[in-house]
């Protein structure tokens, strides 16, 4: 009986109701803490800004001092950045700089465009204020006691200046998940071993270890590479067994079949449990989910197909989701935006499709030619992916759903 086809949004859904995040935690640097996963609440100690201070370089001043435009009135002091001046005497102005604190009794800032200073004690304000005028008021970006990052957020730069800006030097995030990668695969050479003219009959580099090892890293795992396991079943069981051992997750590409040289799905069954699921998706409808177990070890294992670009998609759709949910990441769709299509596809699909495309001078995206799933050389030329619906068609012209790269590595 044929396996019925799973779709896509249910199998993530089963997926990451196995991604229990992982126990423990590690304080960083927040120099060395870019995309890692925050573990605690970020709460600031502090107003931000501490006071109100001056959005301008210009003078401080009280409006009623100032009612007319022509009004001159004599500066009694001068506050750089980081002084804090005395309070404004009543009639006067203060020279004032971007950022510094506003003197006790001013209510606007004048920006020097709109001043001219008349002998170097006297300004004349030649654009009548309002109150509150170029102030930036204490507190207005963050309240002391607030949270202003959550547990699950990936820092990025934005995420560690706040952070910065509230006084921390560093944070607590998620450990790194230890993921053990390796490849099945007698025909699978490693580039620098066999010079191109000498490749046998049959042989392949092996592309998917590379490109894979990247993106486990850009997800801040640990990478135990176990490198290209022989076909036979003992190389395949000993190799899932010091994974379990060592790591919490394992990913692997190709070999998980049917066939009688595809010996990881008896080695995962023998050592834990093994689902094979037929995902309703083009590239990539080949994907295993399942477990291993290795002296009281137990880790998740993730088969992906073993074409390069099946094995790339199925990673940024279904791997990535899981190992970031690993760290605790809550928010872990890709955001996606709708374009226009440059290009026709007239052909419906029984599954959803993921076009390889990218912009065009016409602010349109244009398809890559060849799609089929061998062909690395469209991910390379790629903006991104059109996620087409099953069934859909597209012609060109119509606004189509788009997921840059970037929001998958």
């Amino acid at each position: 009986m044929k396996t019925p086809l799973k779709p896509l949004d249910d199998a993530l859904a089963e997926l990451l109701a196995h991604a229990a995040p992982l126990a423990g935690t590690e304080t960083l640097s927040l120099f060395h803490a870019d995309r890692r996963v925050l573990a605690r609440d970020v709460v600031s100690g502090l107003q931000v800004p501490p006071r109100d201070n001056s959005a301008m370089d210009g003078y401080a001043l009280r409006c009623a001092d100032a009612a007319a435009a022509g009004a001159q009135l004599p500066v009694s002091q001068r506050i750089p950045a980081g002084h804090v001046g005395l309070p404004l005497a009543a009639g006067t102005a203060a020279r004032i700089f971007t950022g510094a604190p506003v003197p006790e009794g001013a209510d606007a800032i004048v920006m020097q465009e709109d001043c001219t200073p008349l002998d170097g004690e006297r300004v004349q304000v030649n654009a009548a204020p309002h109150a509150g005028q170029f102030i930036r008021k204490s507190g207005e970006d963050i309240v002391r006691g607030a949270v202003v990052l959550t547990a699950g957020t990936r820092m990025g730069p934005a995420e560690l200046g706040l952070a910065a800006s509230v006084g921390l030097a560093e944070i607590a995030v998620a450990r790194r998940p230890r993921v053990a990668l390796f490849s099945t695969g007698d025909e699978l050479v490693m580039p620098g071993t066999v010079a191109p003219a000498q490749m046998p009959p049959g042989a392949i580099y092996n592309s998917n270890r590379f490109f894979l090892r990247s993106m486990l890293e850009r997800l801040n795992c640990e990478v135990l590479d176990l490198g290209i396991v022989p076909d036979t079943l003992a190389a395949t069981t000993e190799a899932l067994a010091q994974a379990a051992r060592e790591c919490d997750v394992v990913v692997t590409s190709g070999g998980v079949s049917v066939g009688e040289e595809d010996h990881v799905k008896p080695a995962v069954s023998r050592l834990g449990a093994l689902d094979l699921w037929q995902i309703a998706i083009k590239p990539g409808k080949p994907f295993a989910y399942g477990h291993v177990q290795a002296d009281g070890r137990r880790a998740h294992f993730i088969g992906l197909p073993g074409n390069p670009v099946s094995s790339f998609v199925t990673f940024a759709l279904l791997a990535r989701p899981f190992l970031l949910r690993l760290q605790g990441m809550r928010d872990i769709t890709p955001k996606t935006m709708a374009a226009s299509a440059g290009f026709d596809w007239p052909r419906p699909d029984s599954r959803r499709e993921f076009l390889r495309v990218r912009w065009g001078a016409d602010g349109r995206l244009a398809r890559f030619t060849n799609q089929s799933s061998g062909v690395l050389t469209s991910m390379v030329w790629a903006d991104g992916l059109v996620d087409k619906a099953i069934g859909q068609t597209i012609a060109a012209g119509d606004t189509v759903r788009f997921v840059p790269l970037s929001e998958l590595l």
